[in-house]
């Protein structure tokens, strides 16, 4: 057997990195990775880290955009955690040295922010919901920037180790240590995770003291996303299977802004491009927007994607436009150079002609339940990042409040970690070795393919920006079987990284669409047209949805 970590992370996005590196001052740290160490969501994130940097700008602003975009389902002592910590957090990144953009002069709508180190002022971005310039960012590229830099500080450390191609199968729990009925006080613990070696398609026993989750969202599961091909709802469904409730799972954000016609992923077009002055535009050239919110094209997501629905299904058009060209050529390469880079690689000037753009499933606002210091419902297990739930984005996340909540609850994670290492000796009883008894390798790798793509069309066409209740049920009633099928499938067959995401994925579509008929009004996210009208008494009311383990094994 392994010898036990200390600490097991799953995930190496931004929440898991940064969680890596504070939780190694308190032990051993075991980071497995899906992929490459730099494949994640937060390598894909153009936009930026939303912080109170200008003294234009205040926490009580930051606070009251975030739960103005939450539309009532926010945890305010979450969100003011979050928005305090913020300028200290985009310290100690300039600290491990990522290179956010400086700018003397303010551009456009966009401003100048103090810098921590006392260098040359932070240029802020201005994004959709957000009523300040408050986005630090590094060009269009700043996901990339923080990931290498973290990289290259976990890299360096000597109490972690990172195991890429390594996939979370499940959480060891009670369950799998014989233990069939759960523990006496009805709270089961996790001793570490069964984890895939993909390369050597063999499951192997990752025992921990604590084990975090960061294996962010489930975009792959829509037809259309700007999510990387691993955002499978693995931890999700990981936690689910387990024993944790999952909250809120009918707030998928649609991200309203992919670039039309551009394969799986979508390449994604920047909020910060509408915080610079895009303006949409339908099929006939006209401005929509100031019809449908006081914010115009910066309006939040949700309310801009449902416009830009509206225009779809009224004109027959497959996209609309965003327009920049009245922006001077040279301001719009220095603002944005991959973006502008990625057009014209595909035949397009963002400085000469306006984009052709459509929503695409882009960020998961629930998940896995968690306090304000990570903590699930299970003993020893952690969750942070787009997998976890913490009450930070409620109905609908803010702009570039995604990275930052990572770095956030992250640290926060660190300090409970820290707490309980130093607390106790946290014994891991020894897990029994993965059982392949009564399985085979299978050749019909046809049967995955389909389901997957059936998944996708379903959870799009019925689950998708806008929902109807017969719509929804016959999606619960189609991915049930679907789930049902995989699972026998999954029973008999050896484990490998295409049907284990199978199997989350089927698991995670049925949950949000079941999550989606709970909720009867709509709220943020969820349009529901039986229900078009928002219930005040709802406010604060979480959606929670059991995995139900009788009605997947029948």
């Amino acid at each position: 057997m392994m010898e036990p970590f200390d600490v097991l992370v799953i995930g190496s996005g931004i929440a898991g990195l940064s969680f890596a590196l504070k939780a190694a001052r308190s032990g051993k740290v075991a980071v497995v990775t899906k992929k490459e160490d730099k494949a994640s969501a937060t390598n894909y994130a153009q936009g930026g880290i939303a912080a109170v940097m200008s003294p234009l700008d205040d926490f009580e602003s930051h606070i009251n955009d975030t739960l103005d975009a939450g539309a009532g389902l926010c945890r305010r002592e979450a969100v003011e955690l979050m928005v305090r910590e913020a300028p200290r957090l985009i310290g100690e990144l300039i600290e491990l040295g990522v290179g956010f953009s400086r700018s003397s002069d303010a551009v456009g709508r966009e401003e100048v922010g103090s810098a921590p180190d006392g260098g040359v002022p932070l240029h802020l971005g201005r994004e959709g919901g957000h009523r300040h310039s408050r986005i630090v960012h590094v060009h269009d590229l700043t996901g990339a920037e923080v990931e290498r830099a973290l990289l290259v500080a976990v890299s360096a450390h000597p109490d972690i180790t990172v195991y890429e191609d390594h996939i979370g199968l499940d959480l060891i729990t009670e369950h799998y240590l014989g233990e069939k009925e759960g523990p006496k006080e009805g709270r089961y613990s996790v001793y570490g995770a069964y984890v895939l070696d993909s390369d050597r398609e063999e499951v192997l026993a990752f025992p921990a003291r604590i084990t975090l989750l960061a294996t962010g969202g489930c975009g792959q599961v829509y037809r259309y996303t700007t999510n990387p091909d691993i955002s499978t709802g693995d931890g999700l469904a990981m936690g689910a299977r387990a024993g944790c409730e999952l909250a809120n799972m009918e707030f998928m954000q649609f991200h309203p802004t992919s670039l039309y016609g551009t394969g799986d992923p979508a390449f994604l077009i920047s909020e910060a491009v509408r915080g610079f002055g895009g303006i949409l535009r339908n099929a006939e050239g006209e401005a929509f927007m100031a019809e449908e919110h006081p914010l115009k094209d910066l309006a939040p997501r949700d309310i801009v994607a449902r416009a830009i629905d509206r225009q779809l299904k009224a004109t027959g058009a497959p996209h609309v436009f965003l327009d920049l060209t009245h922006r001077g050529r040279g301001e719009i390469e220095d603002r944005f150079p991959h973006i502008v880079a990625t057009c014209r690689e595909l035949g397009l000037d963002p400085s000469t002609e306006p984009l052709p753009v459509v929503p695409a499933a882009h960020y998961m606002c629930g998940g896995i339940p968690t306090d304000l210091w990570g903590q699930t419902s299970l003993t020893r297990l952690f969750a942070v990042g787009e997998v976890a739930c913490t009450g930070v984005h409620g109905a609908n996340r803010l702009a570039s409040n995604s990275l930052l909540e990572g770095l956030v609850f992250a640290e926060q994670a660190a300090k409970r970690v820290a707490e309980l290492l130093a607390g106790s000796t946290l014994d891991v009883p020894e897990p029994p070795p993965w059982d392949v008894e009564g399985t085979r390798v299978s050749r019909e790798r046809i049967l995955v393919s389909h389901d997957r793509m059936e998944i996708r069309n379903l959870m799009w066409d019925y689950v998708g920006l806008v929902r109807s209740t017969n719509r929804l049920r016959r999606a619960a009633w189609r991915l049930a079987l679907i789930t049902q099928e995989v699972e026998r499938y999954y029973r008999w067959t050896r484990v490998t990284a295409e049907l284990l995401e199978l199997r989350n994925m089927a698991q995670v579509g049925l949950l949000i669409a079941r999550s989606a008929l709970s909720r009867r009004e709509s709220r943020g996210l969820h349009f529901v047209t039986e229900y078009p009208e928002r219930v005040p008494e709802m406010d604060g009311t979480d959606s929670l949805m059991p995995f139900d383990w009788e009605a997947i094994s029948r």
